[in-house]
């Protein structure tokens, strides 16, 4: 039914009519409602209503990993940016040879990708190689129709491996900063391992709510610069309705690693599902963007 209906809309009404009807599509199959996308209240129904209407360039320019290293720095400075080893649109150039035993790779067009070289003497290089081409020759706004992703510059990045002591991948710290305040610190650990994801108040206080399909027992180690994350994280939402400021926290100093916009496309499950209005009811809107008369750039 949705294929059929997709097929008579696309090429007669606008593209964002087109986008609408992907959008509420997925909201419905992910909670069993249609999101009201003109007068959200939730915060997944606030990030639709960001994809669909908010064209701000500040939006994808904190999108594009590499942009993204340049607005931090302005703000806060170079000394919170793992140290950038390479960039390239072409990854047969990556000079795997002179680079550090441990690295990391990622694109800059898109979400979630990303690999992890711990030990570069037992990297598959013909299979690295392949990764990251098909990074670059796919478009991540086809795969959650996030529009902010959507002409950044297709890069590959390879930055320091960053290491907390804690498993192959630090734990994250996600701040939500919403008209520059943050207000709950988003907690994920194991993230190639044993995944687990939390909540937490900005003193440190558990919110019993569980993300996705992630557990939530248990609790997760109170960072040591926590102080220091919800500083840069305020001055890097300063000014902005909301944003998500993702860092990771060593014995020595804080390290940024990226900024989000649209968290899970408009879909991410919270448990007990109130807490969704929770963090809606933080999020004030532009006012000339409630409509989306102002954003068809």
């Amino acid at each position: 039914m949705r294929d059929a209906l997709k097929m008579v809309v696309e090429g007669i009404l606008p593209e964002r009519a087109t986008l609408a009807l992907d959008l509420i599509w997925k909201h419905k199959r992910r909670f069993g409602v249609l999101p009201n996308i003109r007068h959200p209240r939730t915060f997944n129904e606030k990030v639709l209503h960001r994809m669909l209407f908010d064209r701000r360039a500040i939006l994808s320019k904190l999108a594009d990993k590499l942009a993204a290293r340049d607005y931090v720095e302005k703000r806060i400075g170079p000394q919170v940016l793992p140290r950038l080893l390479f960039a390239t649109t072409d990854p047969s150039k990556i000079p795997l040879d002179e680079l550090p035993d441990k690295f990391v790779v990622k694109p800059t067009h898109g979400s979630g990708w990303v690999t992890l070289v711990p030990d570069k003497t037992i990297l598959d290089r013909l299979e690295f190689l392949d990764t990251c081409n098909r990074w670059l020759n796919q478009n991540y706004y086809d795969v959650d129709r996030e529009w902010v992703y959507r002409r950044i510059k297709p890069r590959i990045l390879v930055e320091e491996f960053i290491s907390d002591g804690t498993g192959l991948a630090p734990t994250e710290y996600k701040p939500y900063v919403f008209n520059g305040r943050v207000e709950f610190i988003s907690v994920t650990v194991g993230r190639f391992e044993d995944h687990a994801a939390y909540i937490y108040g900005r003193s440190w206080n558990k919110v019993h709510v569980a993300i996705n399909s992630t557990r939530a027992c248990g609790e997760a180690d109170r960072p040591k610069h926590l102080n220091e994350i919800i500083e840069y994280a305020e001055i890097l939402g300063d000014g902005i309705d909301f944003i998500r400021a993702d860092f990771y926290d060593t014995e020595d100093r804080v390290y940024f690693g990226e900024l989000t916009t649209t968290p899970g496309a408009g879909r991410t499950v919270f448990r007990p599902k109130e807490f969704d209005r929770d963090l809606g009811e933080l999020w004030r809107l532009p006012q000339a963007r409630t409509d989306g008369s102002s954003n068809s750039r």
